[in-house]
């Protein structure tokens, strides 16, 4: 382990944390041991905080991690708490998802589709990958709304969905949309079929801006924001990362979306203040050599892998150090209570 590089990890890597601070080893790994199940007192305690537990988190799990994580303070004002490799072009995988939604709530907000019009679900359309839900119909053709592709999209990550959205916005459409909006690496990767594409690249930098672009208001309209972000938080949506150790209502507060495939592992979204107030965001891609068995680590997409325990800790750290924080300027995305059903 090399005491410099992991030193700069616990300091933020330049970042709030590493102002004017020099502290050595033992205490870095003390305080990061330390760990309460505490509120911080302010934004900036916050971020201190989460850039240790990322450090040590990290570390442990081995792998090479690139991220970006802010948290608002009460002006609205972002004080990064993890900055690592931030600009560098990473593989999405299905985070890229978001941005594929985007694409299409654009177009829906522009008044050329409709989150009602239906997309026809064919045999050869569908991707027999084990993930989602469209590969267990076992009956074709089939017929569904455009809201419930996206809906598939974003809470299952089904990779059918990807193509039901293909069918309405084809790959050089989604990155004209995606580079009219400001996020030059953010694309899709086109195949030979203009309606097909893999889900490309990003930056943990621009993925951060696209989701403080959604929770301000500037990426799509109200109702469109409200409808991603109503998915993204349900408690459909992904639970194994960041959201693993939190309660029911916890999870409520937090917007998210993972992304995994060969090596990579990776997870982003926005956690909300108790008044709804988009309070910390974060944007978490690894990949490469992770701790333990590689063989075992391959093909482990659960919460038991290296990175996702991670995730796991960091995302109950971040979790716990803003749940009492809020930003007065922020817009305000109430949460809706969890209801459940027994059928009937």
């Amino acid at each position: 382990m090399d005491t410099n590089v992991n030193r700069r990890r616990v300091l933020g890597l330049g970042t709030v944390a590493a102002a004017g601070a020099v502290l050595g080893t033992k205490q870095i790994a003390q305080a990061a041991e330390s760990d309460p199940d505490t509120a911080a007192a302010d934004a900036s305690a916050a971020a201190r905080r989460i850039s240790q537990v990322y450090a040590r988190e990290t570390a442990k799990a081995g792998g090479t991690w690139s991220a970006y994580v802010s948290v608002a303070d009460t002006a609205g004002n972002l004080i990064p708490a993890v900055s690592e490799r931030a600009d560098e072009v990473v593989e999405a995988y299905s985070v890229n998802k978001i941005a594929v939604a985007t694409a299409v709530l654009d177009k829906i907000d522009r008044g050329l589709l409709t989150l009602d019009q239906r997309v026809d679900v064919t045999a050869d359309i569908v991707i027999k990958d084990t993930d989602g839900i469209f590969g267990l119909d076992g009956a074709y053709p089939s017929s569904i709304t455009l809201g419930h592709a996206m809906a598939a999209l974003l809470t299952l990550s089904d990779n059918t969905a990807v193509r039901l959205c293909g069918l309405v916005v084809p790959a050089a459409e989604v990155n004209e949309i995606l580079r009219g909006k400001g996020f030059a690496h953010t694309q899709v990767v086109p195949v030979a079929n203009p309606n097909r594409f893999f889900l490309g690249k990003t930056t943990p930098a621009e993925t951060h801006t696209l989701l403080r672009k959604l929770v301000g208001g500037t990426l799509l309209s109200a109702k469109s924001t409200e409808y991603l972000l109503n998915i993204l938080r349900s408690l459909s949506a992904f639970t194994d990362g960041v959201r693993l150790d939190l309660n029911s209502a916890e999870r409520l507060r937090v917007a998210t979306k993972a992304g995994w495939f060969n090596d990579g592992r990776n997870e982003a979204g926005v956690m909300f203040s108790a008044d709804g107030k988009p309070i910390l965001t974060y944007s978490l891609f690894a990949s490469g050599r992770f701790a333990g068995d590689p063989a075992v680590n391959k093909d482990d997409y659960a919460a038991t892998h290296p990175a996702l325990r991670a995730r796991t800790k960091l995302g109950k750290t971040m979790f716990r150090s803003v749940e009492k924080l809020t930003a007065a300027t922020a817009r305000t995305y109430a949460t809706a209570p969890y209801r459940a059903s027994n059928g009937g």
